[in-house]
């Protein structure tokens, strides 16, 4: 008898290449109009006498939006439609980085890339929740894994077409041509086939044993999370990783320039490069773990572990023990497995949850992993720097990669326990119009 996830596979087997594709040129684009802002940063300053100050507000407020938004939002996509909140979403988001090449301000421009937050803000756990439906469970890290890798390819897009389009055209040229696209893409997301929404229900034995459907209340929600120890460590896991990949994401172009006395555009290029690698780990991450699932119920967790351990002994060699080209191998292979756990994590936040909250599941760990995470590395580092040098300051990332192994090897204790509690419901595709 076939389970309800190779049901709703077989739903949507039918169009479930077109949705992916038409979600990973999503997420491409969600970083390209993300990113391009980071390379007009010359332009802006040449032009408004913005400081550094003013430059990474302006990156950071697409942070802070998806931060505060992306809890409200994962509900109603969780809630009402998938597909209409990730299409809506995409335009909300298009429309505003088409809107930044109008602006005349320092203020008009922060506002408007506050926008582009607001509308990003529910896109990964949308995306992740209907990627979770229309694969198989079996392959969910390896299709998250690729859908993931469009984030790299789409960071590296936006700053190099940005600086492009800038050079020959002007910057706001620069925002209204990766605006477009997106846009494009967006509205041909509303046609693409949805499953309806999955009641917040769940099993119970009655005083008699027989099965029963009882609604999940905001309390039983709240309980379903809070009590779920292996999403608990899981998300922990994450945000300790996240803290040293964008600490190294932040601070490699500097260790680059002042340690090995290059170039500013040198140091960048090279740090780009090693970041760049997550195209790699990230699918690679998400193939191995289900490739190991077969074999080992709990891989999903204990796969993280695996290549966190390996990225504090990658990041230890190459901070304390190798020099020169030696090194730069050594930290190439750091960007692949610094992301390698990101597709199997990820999974486990669809795994361990009830199939009506899987967007809600995912938004909770951007939460964590923002706050704990990438809101933390960037300032740590650079005040260990500012008190013991840039090198030395770097060495502290070991730790944080293995505080995430471990966190990820305790939460793979609990892993099988909280899988097999999951509701099975069936999933149904909405009717075609």
């Amino acid at each position: 008898m076939n389970s309800p996830e190779a049901n709703a596979h077989t739903l949507f087997r039918s169009s479930a290449r077109l949705t992916f594709i038409l979600l990973f040129l999503l997420y491409m684009f969600d970083y390209i109009d993300r990113m391009v802002v980071v390379s007009l940063f010359p332009f802006l300053k040449r032009d408004w006498g913005l400081t550094d100050a003013h430059c990474g507000l302006l990156v950071s407020a697409v942070y802070w939006s998806i931060l505060l938004f992306t809890l409200p939002v994962s509900v109603l996509i969780d809630r009402w439609s998938r597909k209409k909140c990730i299409a809506s979403m995409s335009i909300l988001w298009g429309a505003a980085t088409l809107a930044c090449a109008f602006v005349g301000n320092f203020t008009q421009l922060f506002v408007a890339r506050t926008a582009i937050g607001i509308g990003e803000a529910g896109y990964a756990p949308g995306g992740t929740a209907m990627i979770s439906a229309i694969f198989p469970q079996q392959k969910r890290a390896r299709m998250l894994g690729i859908w993931n890798a469009s984030i790299p390819l789409g960071s590296a897009i936006g700053i190099a077409l940005g600086g492009l389009i800038a050079q020959r055209y002007g910057w706001q040229h620069a925002f209204g041509v990766v605006a477009v696209p997106g846009i494009l893409v967006a509205v041909l997301f509303f046609f693409v086939r949805d499953y309806e929404t999955v009641a917040l229900t769940q099993t119970v034995a009655d005083h008699q044993g027989s099965p029963r459907q009882v609604t999940l209340g905001l309390r039983d929600v709240v309980r379903h999370f809070a009590g779920n120890k292996t999403l608990i460590f899981n998300n922990l896991g994450f945000a300790a990783n996240v803290f040293v990949t964008t600490a190294l994401l932040a601070w490699l172009p500097t260790y680059f320039h002042r340690l090995h006395a290059l170039p500013v555009d040198t140091a960048s290029t090279k740090a780009a490069a090693i970041m760049l690698l997550a195209i790699v780990g990230a699918p690679l991450g998400g193939f191995l773990a289900d490739r190991w699932l077969r074999t080992k119920k709990n891989a999903r967790m204990l796969f993280p572990f695996l290549s966190s351990l390996s990225t504090t002994l990658i990041l230890l060699a190459a901070f304390t023990l190798v020099h020169g080209p030696l090194q730069y191998a050594v930290l190439l292979l750091s960007g692949v497995t610094a992301v390698a756990f990101v597709a199997p994590a990820v999974s486990v936040t669809q795994d361990v949850v009830h199939p009506g909250l899987r967007a809600v599941s995912l938004s909770t760990n951007v939460v964590i992993q923002h706050i704990l995470g990438s809101a933390l590395g960037p300032p740590v580092i650079g005040a260990l720097s500012d008190a013991f040098g840039i090198g030395k300051a770097l060495m502290f990332l070991p730790a944080f990669t293995l505080a995430a192994a471990l966190l990820f090897l305790v939460g793979s204790l609990y892993y099988e326990r909280d899988a097999a509690a999951v509701e099975r419901v069936e999933f149904k595709m909405e009717e075609s119009k």
